[in-house]
This record gives C-alpha cells, structure tokens and sequence, in this order.
C-alpha cells in the first residue's frame, strides 16, 4: 500500500504516439482452452469484447505484482480470478494481525507467514489452473530489470516512493506496461504508465515529495475497502491491456474520493523536457530522502537521538524530580489513542509544523512518533526555528514498545 499525494501536472505537449481505443492486444492468444477452463470462464468468454481469443491472451499472459498488500490482495485474487495464466509475486514482509483489516487474502492463520507465500496458497485455492510464481525477497536495482523482463505487464502496488520511482525507471528501460495504484486514508489514485507511449510516472511526480511529508498508511491509515475498490480498477486496466479492448488510463490519472464516493479524472501528458531514462540510479533510498537527508549522511549535524531504554531513565528521573523535560508524541490523535508513552502529551506534526501548536523553549524537549521519520523532521524544524535543546526517540513508540513495555500493543 501506498502513500498519497497531490498530483503536478506537468505541461507540454507530447510528440510520442497517443494510445487510445484499438490499442494492439499486448499479448498473443495461448493454447486452446479445456473443458474445465471453458466452464470456469464462460461467464468471461461470452462478453463478446473478450471471446475466445481473449480469454486464450489472459491464459497466455504473465502478471508481476509488486507488493502482497492492501492492493495487491484484491489484485491477485481478481487476476486469479480472470484466469492470468502465469502470476507472480515480488515481496519479503511477512502477515502482521494490522494487515488483515484491508488485506483480504491473507487470513488469521497466515500471521507471521510469508505474505508470497500466504497469497500463493489462497490464488491456488481460488484457481488452481494459473502459476504462481513467488519472489519473495526486495525488489532493487540488482534484480528488478532480469525480474521485468519475465512479465508482460507490472503491476504495482507499493507503499513507498522509492520503489515506485524504481519501477517507473526499470519499466521504461524494459519497455513494459505498468498499471500504478497509491491509497491512503479515503482517497485513491489509479492510472497507466508505459514510457514508449506517453507520460511515466515521473511526468505526474517529478520529484518526490520531501521526506516525511507524505504519511504511510501505517501512520495516516487506510480505509480498507478503498484497497478493493482501488485494486479491482488495477486489474480491469491489466485485462484490458492484455486483451487489446476498451481505452486503457494511459495519459489519464482516475482519482477516487471515497468518503464522499466520487471519481474525477485528469489528464496527463509527457514533458518534452524532461531527460529521457536511460538507466537506474545507483540508489532510489537517497533519491528520495531528499538534500537535507543526504547532506546529514555527508557529515552534517544528524538529528540528536535518544534510546528507548534511556527514555525510560529519564523518564524515571523525572519522576523523581531529578530532571524536567517534555516528552512530545507527534503521531496523529487516533495512534495516540491506541498507545502511548506514559507521561507523554500530543502535539501532531502538523500542528507543529504550521505554528499552531508552539512547545516552550524553557526546557528541553524529547520528541517521538511511530518509527521516528515524522519526530526527527519536527526536530529539524524546531532547530530551524532556534530550539537548542531538542532530542528524539530513535524507533518510536515501536522501540519503545520491543525494548521497555511489551504489553503495549503495536500496530
């Protein structure tokens, strides 16, 4: 799953080939389908823009889905479903109890099972006749252009902007079609990037948003069935560039608010500016991390960290009246509700950030949030503004939780 952001639409006019209806079928009918493969799809097979030949194209094709996850669940199950002859899956986390909220395809007796693994299984009991393939380690520049280049289409379900950069990159230098997917909270974005045809994903997001500027959603969070309604409109466009029918979302973003449940559209065209790809970056981490990360790993200040377990000593201090200072949780008030850090008060990023909440400067300040990204930029910002005696728990309430209080529940 995956981070949201405000689209910029780059301008210009593209001279590269508009695709639009008639596009060609991306993949080459397969062998003649069986007895059970003609009952199983006959439901398919008699649309008459899928037919028999469209149903052979989706047995003959290859589907890559990147990340077993809130998207990806409803994908795989729905690509299963069609009848995609060959899929495979490409992740190395294993099921956690807060998947199973919006990751539909895994279930209570797959925690702490490989998610590729978990997902495989279920894809064999939904559809036996597809092959699944499992990849069950991270996507890299090492192995991502040998990977794309067993697939006939890439669909991307990821959750964070450096794989997303890195598969916009690896696709265009393959020359594959991906279908993209971003949620968070209410809102979803879905369109299709192939290079050779028009814009990619670099023409809606140049560059990555500064770094902890745009939540997870394990820290914004997600609706879950935002992942079904998101993830089933990736796997319509997948079909419909496999099969050559309809008017794939290439050059077009569909955008869903569902919390008031509405679907707009924009456009999207490629920057004739904008330097062609020519090949990876040598590291889409420090890509994406942004110039005052990577001037930090270059040798400048690095935000002053403190240890859970040190936490736990100041904080027994301070009970003691031995020191003062104040503790600030930066998370959002729902996580604050869930768990939180004894003797800690709440004052969200944001709110921080925009001036609306200002912490004292009297007395030294100690930040924290879930895994520490949001609590080290509010701490580089409170120096920005000449706070001098500011610290951050390193790991977050998640340290906080493994190292000092493990009857907390994390999420």
């Amino acid at each position: 799953m995956e981070p949201n952001e405000s689209p910029t639409i780059s301008s210009g006019t593209s001279s590269v080939k508009r695709p639009g209806p008639g596009l060609a079928p991306l993949v080459e009918p397969g062998s003649e389908l069986g007895a059970e493969e003609l009952m199983r799809y006959s439901r398919q097979i008699i649309i008459p823009e899928i037919g028999m030949v469209g149903q052979r194209r989706l047995k003959n094709a290859k589907v890559l889905v990147i990340g077993a996850g809130g998207l990806g669940s409803p994908a795989l199950l729905y690509l299963a479903a069609a009848g995609v002859g060959t899929i495979g899956i490409i992740d190395d986390d294993v099921v956690d109890v807060s998947n199973l909220q919006r990751q539909v395809i895994h279930a209570v007796s797959s925690v702490g099972r490989l998610k590729t693994e978990s997902a495989a299984a279920r894809i064999r009991e939904l559809n036996p006749l597809v092959a699944v393939r499992l990849h069950s380690h991270r996507l890299d520049v090492e192995n991502v252009l040998g990977l794309f280049g067993q697939y006939d289409v890439i669909l991307d379900g990821t959750d964070n902007f450096a794989t997303r950069y890195l598969v916009n990159d690896a696709a265009a230098l393959c020359g594959k079609p991906y279908v993209w997917g971003s949620i968070l909270r209410f809102d979803g974005q879905v369109s299709v990037f192939w290079d050779k045809f028009g814009p990619n994903y670099r023409d809606l997001y140049p560059t990555p948003p500064p770094a902890g500027t745009v939540p997870s959603c394990s820290e914004g969070g997600v609706f879950g069935v935002l992942c079904a309604q998101v993830g089933s409109v990736m796997v319509a466009e997948t079909i419909k560039l496999i099969t050559g029918v309809g008017e794939p979302l290439l050059g077009r973003v569909l955008i869903l608010d569902s919390l008031d449940m509405r679907w707009s559209e924009i456009r999207l065209e490629a920057d004739p500016s904008a330097p062609g790809i020519k090949e990876l970056l040598p590291s889409y981490e420090a890509f994406c991390a942004g110039p005052e990360t990577n001037r930090a790993a270059e040798g400048e200040q690095e935000p002053a960290t403190v240890s859970a377990a040190e936490l736990a000593a100041l904080l027994d201090g301070r009970a003691a009246g031995d020191s003062d200072f104040l503790l600030v949780d930066v998370r959002e008030p729902g996580e604050h509700e869930i768990v939180s850090i004894p003797g800690a008060i709440l004052a969200p990023r944001g709110a921080v950030l925009s001036g609306e909440i200002t912490l004292p400067r009297d007395k030294e300040i100690i930040l924290h949030c879930k895994s520490g990204g949001r609590s080290a930029e509010v701490l580089r910002f409170l120096r920005s503004e000449g706070y001098a005696e500011v610290r951050h728990l390193e790991g977050g309430i998640l340290a906080w939780i493994h190292d000092v209080d493990r009857t907390l529940p994390a999420y």
